[in-house]
């Protein structure tokens, strides 16, 4: 049976939060009010029930380009309670992802919260790790899960964006590039100070491991040395993206993720064993503690 990490599904609780607020993030109705963006009117539908078939485990996660993390502690812990709680309440085969204030940091707040079943932390790309927090998931040897972050428009003088950007520019500019920064600030930066860390990546870390030729070219470290505590999950990529990485960082990296509702999980493309390892035996790993870790 197989495993997703990364899914997003609003429960009534975390619904009836966004809507008892008058500003950003809110809903009014459905429609969903961000700073920065255009009213997006939302699909009750993507937040019902939703077809399982084939998965034993499906790991939903607070939607970070929300902003949620990034409130003040006294808006932002409302919204956070209010997804664990209904995300806890969902039963089988969903797990979850827990989150956490990073404008006020809580490290034993997050403790109680991941000793609660938590698969692991969220947190946005754009959020500086902190490294309490982080010592929190490797004291319970849980994972973390690097996911993009709100999409805010360019200030005066940065890279251009459209005056009204497409919807899929958040997805495809913002994410990309969010993703990427964090990929490399992670090797650089964080793992030297938590060299027992699992990370996984959303959306194949933007491509980031693809530009290993640029890096080793600027002095960046040799070919080969594969992390093999750093995973990159596929969301929205298909098997060419996926094939690419493969071969850059190996099959024993890479777990299945779809961004449900938003997107659906990829044929990998690679063959029975190729999708057996990212689909089963990968993300296990990922989330196996060490006592059952094989």
């Amino acid at each position: 049976m197989a495993v997703d990490v990364h899914q997003h599904l609003w429960t009534r609780e975390f619904i009836e939060a966004l809507r008892a607020r008058t500003t950003p993030p809110h809903l009014d109705g459905w429609t969903l009010h961000l700073d920065g963006e255009p009213p997006y009117e939302v699909n009750p539908a993507d937040h019902g029930p939703r077809d399982t078939t084939g998965l034993d485990l499906a790991l939903v996660s607070l939607s970070s380009p929300l902003g949620i993390e990034f409130l003040p502690p006294e808006e932002s812990w409302p919204l956070i309670d209010a997804y664990h709680e209904g995300a806890l309440g969902l039963g089988e085969p969903y797990g979850a992802w827990a989150a956490t204030c990073h404008s006020d940091p809580d490290p034993e707040r997050l403790a109680r919260d991941l000793d609660r079943g938590f698969a692991g932390l969220q947190i946005p790309a754009t959020a500086l790790p902190d490294d309490r927090l982080l010592k929190v998931l490797t004291d319970r040897d849980l994972p973390l899960f690097v996911h993009p972050g709100p999409a805010a428009p360019p200030r005066a003088g940065e890279a251009p964006q459209p005056a009204e950007a497409p919807s899929w520019w958040p997805a495809v500019v913002p994410y990309v590039q969010q993703m990427h920064t964090a990929w490399h600030y992670f090797h650089a930066v964080v793992r030297p100070r938590h060299p027992g860390l699992r990370v996984c990546f959303a959306l194949l870390a933007g491509l980031a491991p693809l530009h290993s030729e640029r890096l080793i070219a600027r002095g960046g470290g040799g070919r080969g040395r594969v992390d093999p505590g750093f995973f990159v999950e596929t969301s929205s990529y298909g098997p060419r993206a996926i094939d690419a990485i493969v071969r850059e960082l190996g099959v024993d990296v890479v777990v299945n993720g779809s961004d449900a509702p938003y997107a659906t999980a990829p044929d990998p493309g690679l063959g029975e064993a190729a999708a057996h390892a990212i689909r089963v035996t990968n993300p296990r790993r990922l989330l196996a503690r060490k006592e059952t870790r094989t």
